[in-house]
């Protein structure tokens, strides 16, 4: 069996979680996450692209349906026991099968959570679901219950965030030579992600972020890629990943002479994660840390230019996104607690000129005063 924690971690993470049931009045959970999954079980798979549903009573008994391409996978790297395949063939209908599993599970009339927030599970089984089970029991949204439980981290996820950041850092020590005049997007990319790969590393839950020229002002992936020009802009964003656990780093990087508006938007960026840092801290929000961000960036005019979001708690993730639930948000009231890693983050655009400027890094929050956990700092790279 192959498990990143021992088993006495999974059995006090499924007491924290029907612990929180009983509290939430809940008999039962239908975990779609695929990070529930993980974090719960060790359950590790890309197979949540299908339906599949681990089945959690708040007795502590878990049931995983799922289809057959995944039954070796669950037996191989996870703790559940009980395992059902529902049969995959034209118009299935997975939701009868759930329907007859929770009979099975005596939770007819029972109050029972869904996670509906999540890729794991589509629109149309979501449906489905809600039309094969309305006459069953009471179901309630339940999407928040573990994504909250897996905001702080045991002493074992802390050493795979760690080593992510490791793998960070040496993502970025791969690609720095070839960020010149003439260096070429694909290759930069390429060591970024072999770094990880090489490193032990596992692939990111979503593409690693690179854009030169007019596209350095871009925050997602695209496909196509150019050459670095005498006078260019990079952004890039990736991630070290350690057995699903991620590092999320960010830089903008200036090939040739840096404009007035570079150096002036890398001030403004490295003033404001300073000051982020110093909320950062038990006591705040998230919604405190992002008001920091808009205060500083708004008072140096820089309203229009900034995003509405400066940062998320990160974990284990799975595709499409590295991001967690809790967004760095205008009035989120999730308080910051210690133990928690997070990717903090200023993003700069400004379209008038054409210039970009990103920074951005992992934190562990402590008692006091947060714990970078990337050996490069916040200086400006310029090439």
């Amino acid at each position: 069996m192959a498990l990143h924690f021992d088993r006495e971690e999974y059995a006090n993470r499924l007491q924290r979680l029907t612990s929180r049931m009983r509290e939430e009045k809940l008999d039962a959970m239908l975990l779609f996450a695929q990070e529930s999954m993980y974090w719960l079980t060790g359950y590790d798979t890309f197979g949540y692209c299908f339906f599949q549903t681990l089945v959690v009573k708040a007795t502590g008994e878990m049931v995983l349906l799922t289809r057959s391409a995944d039954l070796r996978q669950a037996r191989r790297t996870s703790t559940i026991e009980k395992i059902e395949v529902w049969i995959d063939r034209v118009n299935a209908d997975p939701t009868m099968d759930l329907k007859n599993l929770l009979s099975d599970l005596d939770l007819l009339g029972c109050r029972i959570g869904v996670e509906y927030d999540t890729h794991g599970l589509t629109g149309r089984n979501a449906r489905l679901i809600d039309n094969q089970l309305q006459s069953f029991g009471e179901l309630v949204d339940a999407s928040t219950i573990i994504s909250r439980l897996r905001l702080i981290k045991s002493p074992a996820e802390i050493a795979y965030v760690e080593r992510a950041a490791a793998l960070s850092d040496e993502a970025l020590d791969a690609a720095l030579p070839l960020i010149k005049a003439g260096g070429d997007e694909a290759a930069i990319l390429a060591a970024l992600q072999n770094a990880v790969l090489s490193g032990g590393g596992d692939y990111a839950a979503n593409e690693f972020v690179i854009g030169s020229g007019d596209d350095a002002l871009l925050v997602r992936s695209k496909s196509g890629r150019r050459r670095l020009e005498a006078q260019d802009q990079l952004s890039l964003q990736w991630a070290g990943v350690s057995a699903r656990y991620h590092a999320p780093m960010m830089r903008t990087a200036v090939i040739g002479t840096p404009t007035p508006r570079h150096r002036e938007l890398y001030s403004a960026c490295r003033e404001t994660i300073q000051a982020m840092e110093m909320v950062l801290r038990p006591g705040n929000t998230f919604g405190t840390v992002f008001e920091t961000h808009a205060r500083i960036l708004d008072e140096r005019g820089l309203a229009r230019h900034r995003l509405n979001s400066c940062g998320y708690s990160v974990g284990a993730r799975f595709a499409p996104s590295w991001m967690e639930h809790q967004l760095f948000l205008s009035g989120n009231p999730q308080e910051i607690e210690p133990n928690m890693s997070v990717f903090v983050h200023t993003i700069l655009l400004d379209s008038d000129s054409g210039t970009a400027m990103t920074l951005g890094q992992t934190y562990l929050t402590t008692t006091d005063t947060p714990k970078p956990l990337s050996r490069y700092g916040l200086d400006f790279i310029e090439v």
